[in-house]
C-alpha cells in the first residue's frame, strides 16, 4: 500500500475532534458534482455530512445525492440538506463513492466498523459501490482486528441465546475470548441493544486481536444460522485517510 502526507502541522494540539473533522473534510474533497453517495454513520462521518451540506448550500457542489447507512444519518443528512436516495438498482443511480469512518483499521486495510449498530446496512451500501474512502484519526489504527474492542455481530432475535452459544463455539479454547449480548439500559432495567433493522448484536472480545485467517472466520461466522452479518469489512476499503495527532493527514491506497 502506498501513502502520501499532507497539511501542516498546527500551531496548536488538535482534539481527537479536530482530528476526524480534518479526515473527514479531506474525503469531501474527492466529491465530485453529480456523485451519489453511500453516507456513512458515526461521528467521523457526521462531518463529512457537514461538509458536504456546506458545499450545497453555498453552490460549491451540485448535482450530489446520498443513500444513507442508518436512520441517523437518514436525520442528519436530511437536516443539512443532502438530497436522498434509497439502496435500489431501479433508481439508476450508481453509488459512486462512500465516506465512513471505522473502528479499527489493520496493516492490509481491513476494518473492524459497526460498534455503533449500523453494520448491516453500512456493508450493504458501502460494498455496492465503486470506492470506499474510510475517514479516522490515528488511534483507528491496529496491528490486528479485534485489538481495541469488541467485533460486532448481527443477530435475529429469534433464538438469539442460542446464536450467541454457536458463535463461542467457533472461538471455542480461544484465550482471553468471549461474546455478549450487547445490551442497553431502559426504565431501571438492561435490555438488549435493537438495530435499526430490528435484530441484535452480539459482542466478540478478543484478548490480543483476531488471529487466523480473516475470511475463514467470517465464513465460519456466516454460516450460523441466525447471524446476518459480521462487523469485519475485508477487502472493501480502497482508501484510508488517516489524520495524525501532528497534524498530517496520510491517504493510503489499497493495493491493486
Amino acid at each position: 500500500m502506498g501513502s502520501a502526507a499532507a497539511s501542516p502541522p498546527p500551531s496548536q494540539k488538535l482534539t481527537q475532534e479536530d482530528l476526524k473533522r480534518v479526515a473527514a473534510h479531506r474525503a469531501v474533497d474527492l466529491v465530485e458534482p453529480g456523485m451519489t453517495l453511500g453516507l456513512g454513520t458515526g461521528s467521523t462521518a457526521a462531518h463529512a455530512l457537514d461538509r458536504l451540506g456546506d458545499l450545497l448550500r453555498s453552490g460549491a457542489l451540485a448535482g450530489v445525492a446520498g443513500v444513507p447507512t442508518s436512520l441517523k444519518t437518514e436525520l442528519h443528512a436530511a437536516r443539512v440538506g443532502i438530497p436522498l436516495l434509497p439502496l435500489d438498482a431501479g433508481t439508476g443511480a450508481k453509488i459512486c463513492l462512500s465516506i465512513d469512518g471505522a473502528d479499527e483499521v489493520d496493516p492490509d486495510l481491513n476494518l473492524v466498523k459497526g460498534r455503533g449498530g449500523s453494520l448491516l446496512r453500512e456493508k450493504m451500501i458501502e460494498g455496492a459501490g465503486d470506492k470506499f474512502v474510510v475517514i479516522v484519526d490515528e488511534s483507528k489504527l491496529v496491528p490486528r482486528l479485534g485489538c481495541t474492542g469488541s467485533v460486532p455481530v448481527e443477530v435475529v432475535p429469534f433464538g438469539a441465546a442460542h446464536t450467541l452459544g454457536l458463535i463461542r463455539k467457533v472461538f471455542d479454547g480461544l484465550p482471553g475470548f468471549h461474546a455478549r449480548l450487547r445490551t442497553v439500559k431502559k426504565e431501571a432495567e438492561e435490555v438488549p441493544f435493537v438495530t435499526d433493522n430490528g435484530n441484535y448484536i452480539v459482542e466478540m472480545f478478543f484478548e490480543n486481536g483476531i488471529r487466523g485467517d480473516l475470511r475463514d472466520i467470517s465464513d465460519c461466522l456466516l454460516r450460523i444460522t441466525g447471524v446476518v452479518e459480521h462487523g469485519m469489512f475485508l477487502g472493501m476499503a480502497t482508501t484510508v485517510i488517516v489524520a495524525n495527532k501532528d497534524g498530517t493527514v496520510a491517504v493510503i491506497e489499497k493495493n491493486k
